[in-house]
């Protein structure tokens, strides 16, 4: 009987993708919209958009936790930090692992997502917020640091947008370069230490830490975003005795 030959493998289908809309609210800045997205038989994601960028969601949280390890691994007594952007609360709930934590101001510009995290539309939020180490401030991290004390943190951690080549809203520009940055360092005690993440490799903001700071090391952070391999940026400087 003649060999009979093997058909050609049929190409995989993908994943269909289900989107539900969970919240969303217009602010002075422009739209925020927090949606599930669920691929196949897969888990269901939340996802936040602002303005139609995805900014973060659920599934890949690396990053995230990668911002808070780093910064916790190179301060000896992180007993006060600051993270600028809320987001979807894992940056914070990683540094609330540090049992030398024992003040953690979070900073965020949206009304809106701390109150969907307080309400439990983000399911975990209403545990994360009701940490007693945990104050949040409705703010411009900008705004906010500038009135901060001198000295009077030993960490600021800062994950307001997707960095300085990703910019969710323009006015962000200004986060990145020299005097913020020095804005920063003047809040910090001696040892503390400035960690800013990007989407992006960014040359200009590791010059503009050098300025503020004195130094920054570079650290790349590779992830799966949705199936597709990236990598993102941790930068890192500390503040002089």
């Amino acid at each position: 009987m003649p060999d009979v030959p093997t058909p050609p493998a049929l190409p995989a289908l993908e994943a269909e993708v289900e989107y539900a809309e969970v919240a969303r609210t217009e602010t002075e800045r422009g739209e925020l919209v927090l949606r599930q997205r669920r691929e196949g038989d897969g888990p269901t994601v939340l996802e936040l958009r602002a303005n139609g960028v995805f900014v973060m969601d659920t599934r890949e949280v690396g990053s995230e936790r990668a911002l808070a390890t780093a910064a916790l691994a190179v301060v000896e007594d992180p007993r006060a930090v600051v993270v600028g952007g809320l987001g979807l609360g894992f940056t914070l709930r990683e540094v609330l692992t540090d049992p030398r934590v024992e003040r953690a101001a979070v900073v965020e510009i949206e009304q809106s997502l701390v109150d969907w995290m307080r309400d439990g539309t983000v399911p975990h939020g209403p545990t994360l917020l009701a940490d007693e180490r945990v104050t949040v401030v409705v703010a411009d991290v900008a705004a906010a640091l500038e009135e901060a004390r001198p000295a009077s943190y030993d960490l600021v951690l800062l994950d307001v947008d997707n960095g300085p080549g990703y910019l969710v809203h323009d006015e962000n520009a200004a986060i990145y370069r020299t005097p913020f940055l020095r804005t920063a360092a003047r809040a910090l005690r001696p040892g503390g230490a400035v960690v800013v993440w990007s989407a992006q490799e960014s040359p200009a903001l590791e010059r503009a830490m050098t300025e503020a700071l004195g130094g920054c090391e570079t650290r790349p952070h590779p992830v799966l975003l949705q199936d597709r391999e990236e990598t993102y940026w941790l930068y890192l400087a500390r503040a002089t005795a």
